[in-house]
């Protein structure tokens, strides 16, 4: 599938209603992380940067997607089930008791889920292991691992930067979704890791700096990384927690709490849908 700019923008409003709107069911999870990704994942899945088939979930030589940020999972959910993976009908189970949508992914119980992630870190391993699968077998596909700003902050994070460099693992792209807030305030704040940008050239990496919102630079970025010879990809995509809201954008504190039915009504205004 691979959409227009204007059908990208479109699908992106799309995704942050069904954001809204399954988490404000919910009662709960992490709508603010999962706002700032979604220009990111549309142009993943709906600009013909990715290549999968939702009929052929265990296809060999699909490309993977790891949501290394796992607490974004309203993000992959509604993606998936606008991409095809199961019913959209399901985003309304999201958190019950019994739904395969769980709070974190679980790859055992979700088809189009790569990766059961949550615990921060670990993606960025979990891909360069699809990667070195993807050479010792001789297979064509690529690697996109989705991390939050936050999770800079785990040692494992540039241990494997580090050892996708020194393999030249030119099959995997890693993304930054930078939206410079954490649970527990700003991530200048927790903990200044800046400049991070540098630090990602300085472990050999290609490294793209771009506007996480803007649609079209998401989908050149993407498509530069993915034909990047001899050496790992990043991108540090600036994004907005929150994006699209105002009062989610202005307040980390809805880092780990769903809208009220009040603010749901408020924010499908603010996204143009009332």
């Amino acid at each position: 599938m691979k959409m227009s700019i204007e059908d990208l923008e479109e699908q992106a409003r799309l995704i942050r209603r069904d954001i809204i709107t399954c988490t404000t069911i919910a009662g709960s999870g992490h709508p603010s992380s999962s706002l700032s990704g979604v220009e990111i994942m549309a142009a993943l899945y709906f600009g013909g940067i990715m290549q999968y088939d939702p009929a052929k979930p265990q296809w060999h030589d699909r490309d993977r997607l790891i949501m290394s940020k796992g607490h974004a999972s309203p993000l992959l959910y509604v993606v998936l089930a606008q991409a095809g993976y199961f019913s959209t009908d399901l985003l309304a189970t999201l958190r019950q008791i019994g739904s395969p949508l769980e709070g974190h992914p679980n790859m055992t119980r979700l088809p189009g889920v790569e990766a059961s992630t949550g615990s921060l870190g670990q993606g960025l391993s979990l891909g360069l292991g699809h990667a070195f699968a993807a050479r010792i077998e001789n297979r064509d596909f690529h690697v996109f691992v989705i991390l939050g700003d936050g999770e800079q902050d785990e040692g494992q994070i540039w241990e494997a930067a580090m050892t996708a460099a020194h393999y030249k693992l030119d099959n995997v792209t890693a993304i930054v979704d930078h939206n410079k807030a954490q649970q527990t305030g700003w991530v200048r704040d927790v903990l200044d890791y800046s400049p991070l940008t540098e630090k990602w050239r300085a472990f050999q990496w290609d490294v793209q700096e771009i506007d996480g919102h803007d649609t079209s630079a998401v989908v050149q970025a993407l498509q530069r990384a993915k034909s990047t010879e001899g050496r790992p990809s990043c991108i540090v995509a600036h994004t907005v927690k929150g994006k699209g809201v105002s009062f989610v954008e202005a307040d980390y504190s809805y880092h780990g709490k769903s809208l009220t039915k009040e603010e749901e009504q408020r924010a499908l205004e603010e996204l143009g849908w009332q």
